[in-house]
Order: structure tokens, then sequence, then C-alpha cells
């Protein structure tokens, strides 16, 4: 090539100089990828080549990212999963039921469902022909029931751990009930994470993520992911749904969530330590009705928990007696702990899920569900526990008794 005119050299992309591997994940901030002949091209967008040819596609990064969140869900089996990232974890839900659902099909889900699945659910999914059937996923024989009942199912969702009630259901019980009449069965797997918890394992057939919480762990980044181990409806349905809806996440959050990933053990332990020691503590306070904790004995739900969890995780509700005013109390009473409408941060995060995150839900669906206005939700975080424990104290001493 003849020597370039200095404006041509300024937009031609710099030499990517081979050296040896780099320690680190490299960041892959490209829109599209070049080929070095037409050929190379055709063989690439025929799939007859592996390469990437545009990262709505695919991308160096995120692959790394997907296939090891893919890895860690999978731990401990000879199969292989298939991961997708997404650039939320609604986006993650949503990509898969449009992937693997059709107009006419029902899903199956639990009334205490996080607010954003509900609304999903109700607000777009019903009005394209989606139909959405609420039943209480603990009880199986009313799952056996509700499936009886409703031939059109063709996925089961739930979450375990529920946000924010911290109400647990029999993964593989679930999951065989679903496949016993060729539904799927879908795990919301964002509380507990595959380290606490590994779903696909236990008969799931998906996962999906808000990696915005526990995988990330550090409230920098904004993405979601799905794992398959149907290898061959990930390619063929699930991808090309990502692909043309654009749901895909972008290079740089998945590095963040690389790096987040690293310590996930070790942030997951402390969270849990921490998080056995809060509930314990406001059990003791006379200011609550209610705890809600996996990890505690006296839990409906401890014993099934105890089984297919490897500890209890991070997440704590607990039911203020003094209801909504008492919970704006309390809240305003805390100076370590945020408010914010997230959770999984290393920092420990408050929220009042009636006001915030399920304030879109049906009251009485909500009030249903074990949401009440006086339920708090505490991500609690990886601080010292004292300075955990004396914050709370300060907003139980800022709840105003009744006269």
């Amino acid at each position: 090539m003849k020597k370039l005119q200095f404006g041509s050299q300024c937009v031609r992309a710099a030499r990517d100089t081979k050296t040896t591997r780099p320690h680190q994940l490299p960041i892959y901030a490209t829109s599209s990828f070049a080929f070095e002949d037409l050929p190379e091209g055709m063989a690439v967008f025929s799939g007859e080549q592996q390469g990437h040819l545009y990262s709505r596609f695919g991308n160096p990064t995120i692959d790394a990212v997907t296939e090891k969140v893919a890895q860690l869900e999978m731990h401990g089996s000879s199969e292989a999963g298939r991961g997708l990232f997404c650039s939320s974890g609604m986006s993650a839900i949503s990509t898969l039921c449009l992937g693997l659902l059709q107009p006419g099909d029902a899903i199956l889900t639990q009334p205490n469902l996080y607010g954003g699945t509900n609304e999903l659910f109700q607000k777009v999914l019903q009005p394209l022909g989606f139909r959405v059937v609420m039943a209480d996923l603990s009880d199986l024989n009313a799952v056996a029931e509700t499936l009886a009942q409703h031939p059109a199912i063709r996925m089961v969702y739930f979450e375990t751990p529920a946000n924010p009630t911290l109400s647990c259901v029999d993964i593989e019980a679930l999951s065989n009930l679903a496949h016993a009449q060729g539904a799927l069965s879908v795990a919301d797997n964002t509380f507990a994470t595959p380290y606490l918890q590994q779903p696909l394992l236990l008969g799931a057939d998906y996962v999906v993520h808000s990696t915005t919480k526990y995988l990330n762990g550090h409230g920098n980044s904004t993405a979601g992911a799905i794992v398959g181990k149907d290898l061959e409806a990930m390619q063929e349905r699930v991808f090309p749904a990502l692909k043309l809806l654009g749901t895909n996440g972008s290079p740089f959050e998945a590095w963040l969530l690389n790096n987040g990933m690293k310590t996930l053990e070790l942030r997951m332990e402390r969270h849990c330590k921490n998080a056995a020691k809060v509930a314990k503590w406001l059990i003791q306070q006379p200011q609550v009705s209610r705890v809600n904790y996996p990890g505690l004995p006296d839990h409906p739900d401890h014993q099934l928990a105890s089984r297919q969890m490897r500890h209890f995780g991070g997440m704590v509700s607990f039911e203020l007696k003094g209801g909504l005013d008492a919970g704006r109390q309390f809240v305003e009473g805390l100076e370590l702990c945020t408010l914010a409408p997230t959770m999984g941060d290393v920092d420990t995060l408050i929220m009042h899920p009636a006001t915030m995150s399920h304030l879109k839900v049906p009251v009485e669906q909500r009030l249903a569900a074990g949401i009440s206005d006086g339920l708090i939700r505490l991500s609690v975080g990886i601080e010292n526990i004292e300075d955990i424990r004396s914050d709370l104290e300060k907003g139980m001493a800022a709840i105003k008794s009744e006269r």
C-alpha cells in the first residue's frame, strides 16, 4: 500500500501487534471484525470457519465471560452448558421467553415474583398472546393439578430463594413435573449464584441471572446472562432471539463481570456469614414480627434450602410491626446501610419493596405473596458485622412507639 495522506492515516486502525498472551482478559471494544479476504468472510458468514462478524452476534470478551458463567453453573458435571450475555437481567428473561415460546403458550409461575418479572409477564408478554398462570409452586400437588388443567403451559418459571420473601421451591421436583407435561423449567438463580445453588444440575433446563447483582458484586455494571443445557435450542432458538432483538450486553460490561466473578466465592462466604448473624439478631428485636431467612431453623423452607443450597445466601427480609410508618422511620435512622433498588453489592443495601420494587404489582397480589407494607429487604454486605449491626440498631431506635 502506498504511503497514506495524514487524514487517512488518522482514520486507519492502529496495527494489531501480536504479543505474548495477556494475563487479563482484553476488552474487544469493536463493533465489527475485519476479514483478510472475501473467501474468509464467506466462510465465517456461512459458519464453515469460526470467527466473529459483528459484536451483536458475538465478541471475544463476551464469549469468554459467558463460557465462564456456564462453567460455573455446570461445575461438577461432565455435561457442557451454553451461556449468552444480555444487557440486563430483564433482557435475559425476555430473550429466553421470546426465543422458546410461541403466542398461545402459557407460563406457570409464582405470585411472590420479582416485581419487574411480574410486570414483564403481565404487561408485555400477555398482550402479545402469551398466557400467565399463577400457582403456589411450593405446593407440588397444586402444581401437578395446575399443569393438568392448563395443557398450554410450556414453561415453569421460578425464583428460589424468591424476591423478597426468601421462600424456596423444590427445583428437582418442579423440573420433573414440568418435563412430565413436556414443559421447560427455568430458574432465576440471581439470589443464590452458582456458588450456592446449581439448578441445571438439579434438573432445570435454563438458568437466568441479573449479573448486575452478586455475580458482578460491585454495583458498577448492568447486565444479565442465560445458561442452558440444550445446546441446539440455545443456538437455534435463544441465540437468534438475542441477535435479532438486540438484547446483547456490551464487551465492557462483560469485562466488569469477569473481574467481579474472580472473588465470587470469597464474597458469598462473607455475605452468608454476615446475613446469618443479622437474621439471628433481628429475631430478638421487639419491633420485628417476622424474619425471612432460609438459614433459620424455623423457616418453612429450611430443610429444602439445606438440601439444594450450599449456604443460605446474603439476603434477609423482615416484617416491622409498625407497617409503612415504621419502615420509613427505620430507613431514615440508618447511616451505614444504603437505600437503593438493587442488591448483591459488597456494601449493605436496604429496600422497602411495597414502595419500590413491587410498587406497580397489584396490592392484592403483593399482600397475598407476603409482601406487606412493613416488609424490609436487606442485602447484607461484607462490611464488619459489628458495624452492620450497630447501624441496624440505629434504625430500630428511630422507630417511634405507638401511643
